[in-house]
C-alpha cells in the first residue's frame, strides 16, 4: 500500500476533530443542529489552517443519510463516499485555474437540475478570489437565490480581493492562525499513534515554525522523520529548518549579563558557519526577553532553562533590550549582510549593559530623608528672612473706605480743586498698585534669591 502524508491521513473527519478553529466551529455545530442553514458560506484565513476541510465537513453533514446533523453516522454510503473523496453531488472547483466566465457558465448550467444521490449539491469554490471581474457578475443573481437543493461554500486566502457584492450574499467565517501549543499537542497525538520517538523541545520547534498552519506542521513533521531516520531529535530538527536551540539563546544571555564583546563576536561567526538563521535567532531573544520581563512581574517563569537569569536584569534593560530587537529584526534586510546586521544588534544590546535590580538600603533612605529635612528647613528660613523684609501694605479696602470718608467730609470745591484731588487720588491709586506688585515680586523664588544671596534692592516696578 502506497504511503499516504500526515497531512492527509490525520485530516479531521468530523467537527469533533478540528483543532484550533473552535469560533467556527460552534457557529456551524449549531446553524447544523437547529436547521438554519444559509445557502453561502465563505471561510478565510491564511493556508493549512482547515477551510477546505471544514467544508467538506459540513457538506458531509448535510448529506448524511441518517439525518441532517453535527454528527454524522460515518457508517452510510453517503459517509463513506465522502472519506474516499467521490461524492457525487460535492462539486470542487480550483478558481485558480478556472478563472474565465465560460467555465464558470459552464459550472453553472447544472444548478438547477436536483442531486444524484443526496439533499444536496455542494459546491466548493477554492480560491474564489482568483476568478475574473466578468465571472463574479456572473454568478452574483444565482448566488443570491439558488436552487433550495444547492449550497456555496467559498474558501479563500484573500477576502479583500472578493467584491463586497459577493460577500454581502455570504456567512463569513474567517479561522485564526492556530496556537503553537495547539500543534504540538495534536503532533504528540499523531506521533503517539504513528510511535515515532520524539521529544518536547523539538515538537516546540515544529510547531513553531509552521507559523500557525496544522498542514505546514504536519508536512514539516514529515520531512523530520526522514532527516531524522525514524525518529524526530532537536538536533536534526534545527538542522533541518536551520533554527538555533534554546542553548544558544542561552548562551547569548550569558554573554550578555558578562559584558564580555569578544566572546559574543567570536559565537556569532561559529554561528555563521553553522548556516544559523539569524532572523530566527532574533526572533528568539526576542521571546527569550518577553519571558523574563514577565518573569519579574510574576516572579516565576515556566521555562526552567531560564530560571538563573531571574534578577540579572533590571526592569529598564528589558525594556530597552526588547526594543533594540525589535529595530535590529526591523532593519535586518536593510543591512549588507544578515550576519552584520545580527552582530549591530548584539553590540547595542552590549553598550547598554545589563545592571541587576538593587533596592536602596535604609540607611541610604534614610539619609535623603535627613536631606530633604534640612532642605525644608533652609527653606523656611529663607522665607522668613523675605517675610521680615517685607513691608506691610495697606489693603486696598481700607484705602477705599478712607477715600469715601475724606470725600464725603470735604465740602464741594472749585473745578481747579476738584481736578488737583483727581490727579492726587490716581497717584496714590498708583502707589497702591506698586505696593501690591512689590509683594508680589517678593514672592517670587528669583528675586527672593537675587535679595538674600546677593543683597539686592527693588528699584522700580513697571506694571504689564
Amino acid at each position: 500500500m502506497a504511503y499516504v502524508v500526515l497531512a492527509r491521513k490525520y485530516r479531521p473527519r468530523d467537527f469533533q476533530e478540528v483543532r484550533g478553529q473552535d469560533h467556527t466551529v460552534r457557529a456551524l455545530v449549531n446553524a447544523l443542529d437547529f436547521d438554519r442553514l444559509h445557502h453561502a458560506y465563505l471561510f478565510s484565513g491564511t493556508r493549512g489552517v482547515g477551510k477546505t476541510t471544514l467544508a467538506r465537513i459540513f457538506a458531509n453533514c448535510l448529506n448524511c443519510e441518517a439525518k441532517i446533523s453535527s454528527k454524522p453516522c460515518g457508517d452510510c454510503s453517503a459517509c463513506e463516499d465522502f472519506q474516499s473523496g467521490n461524492y457525487l453531488d460535492m462539486h470542487e472547483v480550483d478558481a485558480a485555474s478556472r478563472t474565465g466566465v465560460d467555465d464558470t457558465r459552464k459550472l453553472l448550467e447544472n444548478v438547477h437540475f436536483s442531486p444524484n444521490v443526496g439533499r444536496f449539491k455542494v459546491y466548493l469554490i477554492d480560491e474564489v478570489h482568483m476568478l475574473s471581474t466578468a465571472s463574479f457578475n456572473a454568478l452574483l443573481k444565482t448566488l443570491e437565490e439558488p436552487p433550495n437543493h444547492v449550497k456555496f461554500i467559498f474558501a479563500t486566502t484573500d477576502p479583500k480581493k472578493v467584491p463586497l457584492t459577493v460577500l454581502s450574499r455570504c456567512l463569513q467565517f474567517h479561522l485564526r492562525n492556530i496556537e503553537p501549543a495547539v500543534i504540538r499537542e495534536q503532533l504528540e497525538t499523531i506521533l503517539t499513534q504513528e510511535d515515532i520517538q520524539y521529544d518536547e523541545e523539538s515538537l516546540q520547534l515544529l510547531a513553531r515554525s509552521a507559523q500557525g498552519s496544522m498542514r505546514d506542521a504536519l508536512s514539516l513533521t514529515d520531512q523530520a522523520i526522514s532527516h531524522g531516520g525514524g525518529n524526530i531529535a532537536v538536533a536534526s530538527v534545527s538542522e533541518m529548518l536551520g533554527t538555533v536551540r534554546t542553548d544558544e539563546v542561552l548562551e547569548i544571555l550569558n554573554m550578555l549579563v558578562k559584558g564580555d564583546r569578544n566572546a559574543t563576536l567570536a559565537f556569532v561567526n561559529q554561528l555563521s558557519r553553522q548556516a544559523v538563521s539569524f532572523a530566527d535567532l532574533l526572533e528568539n531573544l526576542q521571546r527569550t526577553i518577553h519571558e523574563l520581563a514577565l518573569a519579574q512581574i510574576t516572579g516565576r517563569t515556566d521555562t526552567e532553562q531560564l530560571q538563573p537569569f531571574l534578577g540579572k536584569f533590571s526592569a529598564e534593560w528589558l525594556q530597552v533590550a526588547y526594543q533594540i530587537l525589535v529595530v535590529g529584526m526591523r532593519d535586518l534586510k536593510y543591512a549588507p549582510d544578515h550576519k552584520i546586521g545580527f552582530e549591530m544588534t548584539l553590540v547595542r544590546l552590549l553598550d547598554f549593559e545589563p545592571v541587576p535590580n538593587s533596592i536602596p538600603e535604609p540607611s541610604s533612605l534614610k539619609n535623603e530623608n535627613t536631606a530633604n529635612e534640612t532642605g525644608s528647613g533652609q527653606g523656611s528660613k529663607v522665607k522668613s528672612k523675605l517675610d521680615s523684609r517685607a513691608p506691610n501694605p495697606v489693603s486696598s479696602t481700607e484705602k477705599i473706605d478712607s477715600q469715601t470718608i475724606q470725600s464725603n467730609s470735604t465740602p464741594v470745591q472749585s473745578t481747579d480743586t476738584s481736578k488737583t484731588d483727581d490727579i492726587s487720588q490716581r497717584k496714590s491709586q498708583v502707589s497702591n498698585n506698586n505696593d501690591v506688585d512689590r509683594e508680589a515680586a517678593l514672592k517670587d523664588p528669583i528675586v527672593s534669591s537675587l535679595i538674600e544671596n546677593f543683597d539686592a534692592h527693588i528699584v522700580d516696578i513697571k506694571r504689564t
